[in-house]
């Protein structure tokens, strides 16, 4: 078939880097420190262009943090498509940065217009990146073929806004003092117990109790070792950032015009299903709204190989079907 035959860009995918214009400014009035907007393509040349976002851990590698989603023969099959992801501004020097999800949808487009693509052929975000395809689809509904938002909705629940207020003020305490790693090491414990659903603690940790008071249970070794592997994966100022970008993220509904699908999960803390179904309920051009039950909870996309991989199989299916001069030959 003719989309096999394209060539393949290297596994590992390449860097595509493109300066930020002098004079952009945020929403917010602010500068950035960082000077280009980085993305990394994968796939085959030529192939339909599907742009992959995930939380605001992810980052330019999809093939990492998605490896089981973003691979050859996967759900968002390499030896088919391109796929573009980015690395989230602010960078770890920026200092007391406000950005919202509309400003990280118009550095999307300044990377598309430095790559030539003035049309992306799909969208898929998961969590913030869900937010960032939602705020894109508004900004630019030209340059968008489909959205599917997993795990996102179009705007932050109080709930979920209450806990990560608390990881931003733990994350500034520790920073002032001096223990900005600890600072994010507990911060990120402190995340890990939203990500993820009471079902799976009850099913994974016993009560055991320790010998003493103030020593770890079962549940707070995982979650310390959870926060132990990030503490040297962000920086305070970067964190707070995004995280206050999740909680001022608001795009209506009824702006986002291309076809949408909806994913969510009724274990969700952090994006409840009611907002998933407005979501749905509010959008003029609703393909599908697929809601689901997970131990998992938000970080259900992750996780729920099966039934998130079978979805995106059938958002990007049209995309890659073999054409009339294809099937001939």
């Amino acid at each position: 078939m003719a989309s096999i035959e394209k060539t393949r860009i290297e596994a590992t995918g390449r860097d595509v880097r493109i300066p930020v214009p002098a004079g952009f400014r945020l929403e917010s009035g602010q500068d950035l420190t960082a000077t280009e907007v980085v993305g990394r393509l994968y796939g085959v040349e030529g192939g339909p262009l599907i742009v992959v976002a995930g939380g605001i851990s992810g980052d330019r590698f999809a093939t990492r943090w998605w490896s089981w989603a973003v691979r050859n023969g996967g759900p968002i099959d390499l030896d088919r498509v391109r796929v573009l992801a980015f690395d989230l501004l602010p960078g770890r020097t920026d200092r007391g940065i406000t950005i919202s999800t509309r400003d990280q949808a118009w550095l999307l487009a300044l990377l598309l217009d430095g790559m030539n693509e003035p049309r992306i052929d799909a969208f898929v975000g998961a969590s913030y990146g869900g937010c960032i395809g939602l705020a894109f689809a508004a900004a630019f509904p030209a340059r968008i073929g489909a959205l599917t938002v997993i795990s996102a909705a179009h705007r932050s629940h109080p709930a979920a806004t209450a806990a990560r207020g608390i990881q931003r003020r733990l994350l500034a305490f520790a920073r002032d003092c001096g223990r900005e790693a600890e600072g994010i090491a507990l911060a990120r414990q402190l995340a890990m117990t939203t990500y993820r659903s009471a079902d799976e603690f009850a099913l994974r940790f016993s009560l055991t109790p320790p010998t003493r008071a103030g020593e770890p249970y079962p549940v707070c070794d995982y979650l310390i070792a959870r926060g132990v592997d990030y503490a040297d994966a962000t920086s305070a100022e970067r964190w707070i950032s995004l995280s206050d970008s999740l909680d001022r993220h608001e795009v209506a509904p009824e702006a986002v015009l291309c076809p949408l699908t909806v994913i969510g999960f009724t274990s969700d803390r952090l994006v409840p299903i009611a907002d998933s179904r407005e979501l749905a309920a509010r959008a003029p051009n609703l393909r599908r709204l697929i809601e689901a039950p997970s131990i998992f909870g938000h970080d259900a996309f992750l996780k729920e190989r099966e039934l998130v991989g079978q979805a995106l199989h059938d958002v990007l299916k049209p995309l890659t079907a073999p054409q009339p001069s294809e099937i001939a030959a």
